[in-house]
């Protein structure tokens, strides 16, 4: 990326249910959401699979989108990810391909390969899920061919096709917090993007990795990544601070098996941590990016060059749902984002 890049803005939402909220509530969030991320100018708006939780709404991102479409007008829609080794890939094909015949030129596949889940859902979820490298490759490979109708001699493929049968095709993106995926979606030619919330460490080297192993495809002729991280930005610094505290907690208590959902905002310093628990806890901060609007463009700014890349996607979960809009809000600010005239009708249930 050179550094004159303007960086682009994205937003992952995983539809949280904060403590003593609904899944109805959550959803309806994101719906607004989305609208507002539409007006205020950002890139994409994706969401995300998760089965069996407690604490996340969104399960099945195919459905939650065609909503969204209807919701939105110009920020591009997409899957945050699909947990391809779940279904089917035509089944997953048909989906999205039906998503772009309703916004076309909108609608971004991205494709993950864990469970989303613990062992025993991904089990029901798909009996026959074996977990390995050869497997999810062989069902990247038949996705590839059902998006753009390749006919394969010998395989299934000569004879079955993905509908419905429109003239563009879903933007695919490959997701990862380890790196593995990058080598599969540089070897398919796709874009790649890496979880920094959930992982870290080692994310550039990955990145990296990608571009230098990159094949050009016919949907893509240079390699295209961005970077997924908690961003949590607020008017003063004590309130990030408090949103930052709240969510590394949180992280650590998950790590520890307390699958409770988010709740009020607490201190650091009103919990008596062991030393490996303070450790994993400066772990879960190098997740968050944190601060005021200056504070946090700035270290967006840093992450970017880091990763280099040019689109930053923004992870928001707080207890508070005003927090995550104004949160989005002054990150628009701070980046100088172009922002729509159209107006959104707002119905969360606040």
């Amino acid at each position: 990326m050179e550094p004159s890049s303007p960086i682009r803005l994205s937003v992952l939402d995983q539809s949280p249910i904060p403590l003593g909220r609904t899944p109805r509530e959550a959803l309806q969030h994101t719906l607004d959401l989305a609208r507002l991320t539409d007006r205020l100018g950002f890139t994409r708006f994706w969401v995300s699979e998760h089965h069996n939780a407690n604490s996340l709404a969104g399960s099945a991102p195919e459905v939650l989108l065609a909503r969204i479409g209807a919701e939105t007008t110009r920020i591009r829609l997409g899957s945050g990810g699909v947990m391809l080794p779940h279904y089917s890939p035509l089944k997953v094909a048909e989906n999205f391909r039906l998503l772009e015949a309703l916004y076309p030129g909108r609608i971004d596949l991205g494709i993950g390969r864990a469970p989303g889940t613990d062992r025993l859902t991904a089990y029901a979820l798909n009996p026959h899920n074996t977990f390995s490298d050869e497997d999810f490759g062989a069902q990247l490979m038949d996705l590839k061919a059902f998006l753009h109708d390749e006919e394969v001699p010998d395989t299934i493929h000569e004879k079955v096709k993905a509908a419905p049968f429109v003239d563009t095709v879903p933007e695919l993106w490959l997701l990862s917090s380890s790196g593995q995926s990058g080598l599969f979606a540089a070897h398919m030619g796709a874009a790649f993007s890496f979880a920094h919330f959930i992982n870290p460490v080692g994310g550039p080297k990955m990145v990296q990795l990608y571009r230098e192993r990159f094949q050009p495809s016919a949907e893509l002729s240079e390699p295209l990544a961005n970077v997924a991280v908690f961003v949590l930005c607020a008017d003063t610094e004590a309130k990030a601070q408090e949103l930052a505290d709240t969510l590394a907690l949180q992280m650590l208590k998950l790590e520890l098996g307390n699958r409770t959902p988010v709740g009020p905002y607490a201190s650091v310093a009103d919990f008596p941590l062991a030393p490996e628990q303070r450790h994993r806890l400066a772990h879960h901060r190098r997740r968050i990016i944190s601060g005021t609007p200056e504070q946090v463009k700035e270290q967006t700014t840093q992450l970017a060059a880091h990763y280099q890349v040019d689109e930053v996607v923004a992870v928001t979960i707080t207890y508070d749902y005003q927090d995550r809009l104004r949160s989005y809000e002054l990150l628009a600010e701070a980046f100088e984002l172009e922002a729509s005239t159209a107006s959104h009708h707002s119905s969360a249930l606040l």
